[in-house]
């Protein structure tokens, strides 16, 4: 398979860049916001990505750090647009409206924050990719696969840590059944098919255009009901 053209992202900002950037949140934001949660995840993803580019687990290690960078900047602007108070992408609205909730739990937030970045963002940021690399998604199914399997891996141990308990209980409990409705396996092929399909609409923008708000606001309600409020005592750190 033919790699993209190695073009210099000259606009791109270093992953390391990244991680400062959402180290600082973290900083900044009260440790139950619901935004601290799912950025506590995400950089705990983009660090494991630093990781594999550093010991070469990348075929292509341009195309994997300007996925991911292009990936992880439609979150920050999302933040960004909320800091200014701007209303940010439909996607990302229900855990910015919730975030503080006290009905819902931790694990919510952070699946709903992964429902928004790779249900919406990650289809865009492929596309953006391609763009800056003057190449195909095809070209990146590799370095997509291997984020994918590196959030897919994160996502059982999201899991485990932030729904602790004995397993009779998990099952009673009614978070046990809202999550058993969502799967991040099911959510990532569908945007590779969005990203295959945007590509295939560049030269229409207008579809395109229509196409990306109805996933918008598809995703967004995805995360409305991953954050339905669940009451009770939370079974969360």
């Amino acid at each position: 398979m033919p790699r993209c053209e190695q073009v210099p992202p000259a606009v791109d900002t270093p992953v390391d860049g990244v991680i400062r950037r959402m180290r600082a949140l973290d900083a900044a934001l009260h440790p139950r916001d619901g935004v601290a949660v799912f950025n506590r995840v995400y950089l705990a993803v983009t660090e494991e990505v630093d990781r594999y580019v550093d010991t070469g687990r990348f075929a292509d290690p341009r195309a994997a750090i300007t996925l991911d960078v292009r990936f992880a900047q439609r979150y920050l602007d999302a933040v960004g647009a909320v800091a200014e108070e701007r209303l940010p992408p439909a996607c990302w609205r229900p855990l910015f409206q919730f975030r503080r909730h006290p009905g819902v739990r931790q694990l919510q937030f952070a699946l709903a924050g992964i429902n928004a970045h790779i249900g919406h963002d990650l289809a865009l940021a492929v596309v953006d990719t391609c763009r800056t690399l003057g190449c195909a998604p095809a070209e990146l199914e590799d370095e997509f696969d291997t984020v994918g399997d590196l959030l897919v891996s994160l996502e059982e141990r999201i899991r485990e840590d932030l729904m602790p308990g004995p397993d009779l209980l998990q099952i009673a409990d009614p978070l046990t059944h809202l999550l058993g409705s969502w799967s991040l396996e099911r959510a990532r092929d569908a945007a590779w098919t969005a990203a295959r399909t945007l590509w295939a609409l560049r030269e229409l923008p207008d579809i395109a255009g229509e196409f990306t708000e109805r996933l918008d606001t598809a995703v967004g309600f995805a995360g409305r009901m991953l954050l339905t409020p669940l009451g009770g005592p939370p079974l969360c750190r």
